[in-house]
């Protein structure tokens, strides 16, 4: 009696069959088929392959964070997953470059059966979006109606709940609120680093006023600058100013995170602060490519349809230069570059603290 090998053939596997049968062209239909419609399916149609992988990533790395206790080995998984999740970013960036091939005239030549189509009905884009933090009061709206409007039953509800739930922001930030560095046995971070600010901006001044170079205006100018440099540093620095500007809208990251933000930044050369460092590299990263996939968008659109309304009812490009800024969604990680100080003023750790941030084996 001979056995069957039960093999699972490539075209079957990959259901190949369903995803190559799914460009189903308007413009054909209509009796006057438009070759550019081809392409601006299968673009499309890409974009939404990769935001279910990019969904898959964050979703994963979101249910890491939202234990307790996060085992430093997961920490490193959390830095490939979303490693991954930009160079996917950097891919869909690029694709903007094949779509460009195709011309204005191309593309009106089968843009009117697109109506009410539009690429803001992407669901799978804006779970994304309102996963990595961008919930309803930080959008820019258009139209008067909440984004979610263009959805209905199941894919609404989702959204729904997705606004209720902790973002990959929140739950950044409550991780970085348990790190217990910033209150070491015989080292207090902010005093010390506080110091080192002021010893540093104390010597540019005095290397000002004695430059033999500089005239008296340039001179008043430059300490002018740096006196305003101070005062973004004791915003930050103090709590109660700090808490001051949340409230006014004026920053979003809880004090205690941003400090320990910052001295993962300062530190990163600490071996068990390496990861750390590199995972909120990878968020700010993330923050500029989705930017600048907005930003690309908008010079497509500029180049394709000019002042012309969006299919979904937009203002076009002038709706999508509006989110390009307002839609980052990590920027006091990326401001934490405002706060660092060269390594010759950092703060020497003493060696206990050193051994607790470092690999140690002892016999």
């Amino acid at each position: 009696m001979s056995e069957k090998t039960v093999s699972v053939h490539y075209i079957n596997y990959l259901q190949l069959d369903k995803v190559l049968d799914a460009q189903e062209l308007i413009s054909k239909k209509e009796g006057n088929a438009a070759h550019e419609e081809m392409l601006f399916i299968i673009i499309h149609q890409t974009y939404e392959l990769w935001f279910k992988q990019m969904l898959h990533e964050i979703d994963s790395v979101m249910d890491l964070f939202r234990k307790d206790k996060i085992d430093e080995s997961n920490v490193g998984i959390v830095v490939r997953r979303m490693d991954r999740v930009n160079k996917i970013m950097t891919t869909l960036v690029g694709q903007l470059d094949i779509l460009e091939t195709m011309t204005s005239l191309d593309f009106l030549d089968f843009r009117h059966h697109l109506s009410p189509a539009s690429g803001f009905q992407s669901h799978q884009f804006r779970k994304l979006e309102v996963m990595l933090g961008l919930k309803i009061e930080k959008r820019h709206q258009f139209g008067g109606c909440p984004y979610h409007s263009q959805f209905e039953g199941e894919k609404k509800a989702e959204i729904l709940h997705l606004e209720e739930s902790d973002s990959l922001f929140t739950l950044v930030e409550k991780w970085l609120e348990r790190i217990p560095f910033l209150n070491m046995e015989g080292f207090d971070f902010t005093q010390k680093y506080e110091q080192a600010v002021n010893k540093m901006l104390k010597k540019e001044i005095s290397s000002i006023q004695n430059s033999p170079l500089l005239t008296e205006e340039d001179k008043a100018l430059r300490i002018r600058m740096i006196d305003e440099n101070r005062k973004y540093f004791e915003r930050v620095l103090d709590e109660n100013v700090h808490n001051e500007a949340i409230k006014n809208g004026e920053t979003t990251l809880s004090y205690k995170a941003t400090m320990s933000a910052l001295l993962i930044n300062l530190y990163r050369d600490q071996p068990i602060l390496h990861l750390p460092y590199q995972f909120l590299r990878s968020l700010v990263e993330l923050d500029h490519k989705i930017a600048t996939w907005r930003f690309r968008h908008v010079q497509m659109v500029e180049k394709m349809l000019g002042q012309k309304i969006g299919t979904g009812g937009s203002s076009g490009q002038e709706y999508l230069k509006q989110t390009v800024d307002k839609h980052k969604l990590f920027t006091d990680l990326a401001n934490i570059s405002t706060l660092m100080i060269s390594r010759s003023y950092l703060p020497e750790l003493p060696k206990n603290i050193k051994d607790t941030l470092g690999f140690n084996y002892k016999k």
